[in-house]
């Protein structure tokens, strides 16, 4: 039996550890960033949430919210979620896009391209559907994600706003990566790119981690990804400042490197949602150069929709944060479908690179409930 969430079950939500957002309700909605950038410019809308997608050219599912509650800290998930009828998952795995010796096939055939062509680095995603015994609310999925996080991470957005392929569908995750955050005129990334999966044994674990942060080919890798945000950001800052070298994070799941940025921008008026639209995608989740990565994953994959695009809000002063989706899962009724993927390079390895999507997947699946 399908049980009523709370009143207070969000639209949307953004669990961060430095501070977090929620909304309910929509007062208009935007497929077009830049109406909503142009909106916000206007105080049209004190608020706009929601999800770009990965591939430039699809709608985006924003929203102007009716209720906005801001935290400090990360969010404490409803009780419902936790105790409540609304606490319990049946789920199954029932396909896989594409199967796993098909995925190591393309993995294989992008090393080739990148070998004998001008791409640099492609990141290619496998994805997993999961079928529930009976239509499940996302919010106790995302409640899950912040109680398994490492950081509290979590997010919701409604994708209703993109069209009626979307109605009633919600993507909800745990990214680890910052897109873009804006302060005033102050504005930050932490980018990653580089994984290794995270080793149940304390000692074999900091091995792992140490031979990450030497890894010649995942630190070019993160190179990648560093280098162009540097080349979008600089023209739009005063000033900028960019660690020399990446620094190790973890999820409970993985070991990454993460490179910190910061900048002075030189528009006060620039807003958190123009920043995350000049940036996105980034080689993290795509590769370089970009339009070439583009046109390999739409060869191989199929549709990602708002996997590896990006999650957050942006409110009238033009603040807000915008994480890359990640982590994540398109959830709708009794289906959900989450993606994992990672970067190749000519030095990859096929089935190591298939390890590393399976460990990703953890983050979302243990979630689920599987």
């Amino acid at each position: 039996m399908c049980v009523r969430p709370p009143a207070t079950a969000p639209d949307f939500l953004l669990s961060r550890a430095h501070g977090s957002v929620r909304t309910q309700g929509c007062l208009g909605s935007f497929k077009d960033p830049w109406d909503a950038v142009d909106a916000l410019h206007k105080g049209e809308a004190e608020m706009v949430v929601g999800a770009l997608p990965f591939d430039r050219s699809e709608t985006a599912a924003l929203t102007i919210p009716e209720k906005i509650v801001r935290e400090e800290g990360p969010l404490e998930p409803h009780s419902y979620y936790r105790q409540g009828p609304g606490s319990i998952l049946h789920a199954r795995v029932s396909g896989m896009d594409p199967e796993p010796d098909e995925h190591l096939d393309r993995v294989n055939a992008a090393i080739a391209t990148i070998r004998t062509s001008r791409l640099d680095k492609v990141v290619l995603a496998r994805a997993v559907d999961i079928a529930f015994s009976e239509r499940v609310d996302p919010r106790l999925v995302a409640a899950r994600l912040i109680d398994n996080s490492y950081h509290r991470d979590g997010f919701i957005a409604d994708l209703s706003p993109a069209g009626a392929e979307y109605e009633g569908h919600m993507l909800v995750g745990s990214s680890p990566e910052v897109l873009v955050r804006r302060q005033g005129d102050q504005v930050t990334a932490y980018p990653l790119a580089g994984s290794a999966a995270r080793h149940p044994d304390r000692d074999r674990d900091a091995v792992v981690a140490q031979q990450l942060r030497t890894s010649k080919k995942d630190l070019a890798e993160h190179r990648y990804v560093v280098d162009h945000l540097q080349r979008l950001l600089v023209p739009v800052c005063s000033e900028l400042s960019i660690a020399k070298h990446p620094e190790l994070t973890r999820t409970n799941e993985m070991w990454h490197l993460a490179t910190p940025i910061r900048g002075t921008l030189k528009r006060a008026d620039m807003n958190a949602l123009e920043l995350a639209v000049l940036v996105h995608p980034t080689p993290a989740i795509c590769g370089t150069p970009t339009d070439a990565a583009e046109s390999l994953i739409r060869t191989a994959e199929s549709a990602r929709g708002f996997y590896a695009g990006a999650v957050g809000w942006c409110d009238r002063d033009g603040d807000g944060e915008y994480m890359v989706a990640i982590r994540c899962a398109e959830v709708a009724g009794d289906w959900a479908r989450a993606w994992a993927g990672g970067g190749i390079v000519a030095d990859s390895n096929a089935i190591e690179e298939y390890e590393e999507t399976t460990a990703k997947l953890r983050t979302i699946m243990r979630s689920l409930g599987l």
